[in-house]
């Protein structure tokens, strides 16, 4: 058996976090960063990527920036392209990129539609299939799904496009899990709840500090731990997946919802 530290380190691998740059994205290649992987930070926030991957290497870890638009095709092969040329390898993807601008279906219009499900899905089938053809090559690596609890059950009205969107990349990784198996890729998934990011808090701007209090109070009473979790929670569960931890487990969903799915 490998020792603990063994099955834990990342040293020598290089890993592509799209959506990198802040809120659970930085959580994971933080941890992916601190376990020894070359990091490139993906996101079309470039400014903050640039700073995210500076904050990194100044604790002497390796990492990089990337801009990307992951529902670009030819964005998704330069980002992939620029981790093989800067690190040498591509072993971990994390596809952490995704939107969620609230509009309720009758509101809603194909354009917002489309642009949820491009991001959100289709960014996800464009980088595992670019990135699955150089895994391929190199005899394996590990491709790990951000989805949500939403892919479980519907989330709140307003986020039809973004239910419908975490629901597809479930489906996607099962059956491409299925399909890479054989090539020693595992493919997987974290279903994050409720997690404290500047996504949310962004969508709560305009409310007053009354409908804040009463809002986050009813969502607390449905998570049994009673709090938010934090970016850095789901880095963790990335880095259980990204590591020699989880070597027999492909096509997985693993939840972190604090018990949410139990009500």
């Amino acid at each position: 058996m490998k020792p603990l530290p063994e099955l834990l380190s990342l040293k020598d691998k290089a890993a592509i976090v799209t959506g990198g740059a802040k809120g659970i994205g930085y959580g994971i290649a933080y941890r992916l960063a601190e376990a020894g992987a070359n990091v490139l930070v993906a996101d079309m926030d470039e400014p903050t990527a640039q700073k995210t991957a500076q904050e990194l290497t100044q604790k002497g870890w390796k990492a990089e920036a990337f801009k990307v638009d992951v529902s670009d095709e030819e964005d998704v092969r330069k980002m992939i392209t620029a981790c093989k040329d800067k690190f040498g390898t591509v072993d971990i993807l994390v596809n952490n990129a995704g939107i969620y601008p609230p509009a309720p279906v009758a509101e809603m219009t194909e354009d917002q539609f489309e642009k949820v499900m491009h991001v959100n899905l289709r960014g996800v089938f464009l980088t595992t299939k670019y990135t699955a053809e150089i895994m391929k090559l190199q005899g394996g690596g590990k491709i790990i799904n951000i989805t949500s609890i939403d892919a479980l059950h519907p989330s709140m009205i307003g986020l039809a496009h973004y239910d419908a969107s975490k629901h597809g990349v479930w489906g996607f990784t099962k059956n491409s899990a299925l399909e890479l198996a054989e090539h020693k890729i595992w493919v997987n998934a974290i279903a994050p709840g409720g997690i404290a990011t500047p996504g949310v808090a962004a969508m709560s701007q305009g409310a007053s500090a009354e409908q804040m209090a009463a809002s986050t109070k009813a969502f607390m009473a449905k998570i049994p731990m009673h709090r938010m979790g934090e970016p850095d929670e789901i880095g963790m569960v990335v880095l259980f997946l990204a590591s020699d931890m989880s070597s027999y487990m492909t096509g997985e969903q693993i939840v972190v919802d604090g018990g949410a799915l139990l009500n």
